[in-house]
């Protein structure tokens, strides 16, 4: 049985996030959708919303799941026996910033990751970009799944 990893803030999960998500659900026999802590980002959403809104996007998707990553992401893919690590890309900049991490996750645990072109007509779309467009009031709905729209709102109105 193989088992990938798709790990991410997801703040918030994007129709894009869902798109890779069932395409590497064809590839491997399951996915787990892991939503990480990255000490370098302050998310708008809480963990355990992050993963609830996971879980709801991709309750269609046979063979995936949602957990929450503890520390290193590799140590996370031991754990759940993760044979790979599936990563989105949008474009050459998103290479440029996932290659090292992919290089250093490798030499650690030896786990390889696999790069998945994101559909054309979504690449445009970026948890960040999301938030920058709901914090100006802007209309995210068609960007996100269903109930991420209003969580969002909901968030940004107690910040």
């Amino acid at each position: 049985m193989t088992l990938a990893v798709l790990p991410g803030t997801y703040d918030p999960i994007t129709l894009g996030h869902v798109d890779i998500a069932a395409r590497a659900a064809t590839l491997f026999d399951e996915v787990v959708i892991g939503i990480a802590h990255n000490s370098t980002k302050t998310p708008l959403l809480d963990v355990e919303t992050r993963a609830g809104l996971a879980r709801e996007a991709t309750a269609h998707l046979e063979g995936v799941r949602v957990e929450v990553i503890e520390g290193l992401l590799v140590h996370f893919c031991e754990q759940v026996g993760a044979t790979a690590i599936v990563k989105g890309l949008r474009g050459g900049a998103d290479y440029d910033v996932e290659r090292p991490m992919a290089l250093m996750n490798r030499s650690l645990t030896g786990v390889e990751t696999v790069f998945l072109t994101g559909d054309n007509a979504l690449s445009h779309i970026a948890s960040s970009l999301v938030r920058d467009v709901a914090r100006h009031g802007g209309d995210i709905d068609a960007y996100v799944p269903a109930g991420v729209g209003a969580a969002v709102r909901a968030a940004l109105e107690t910040h």
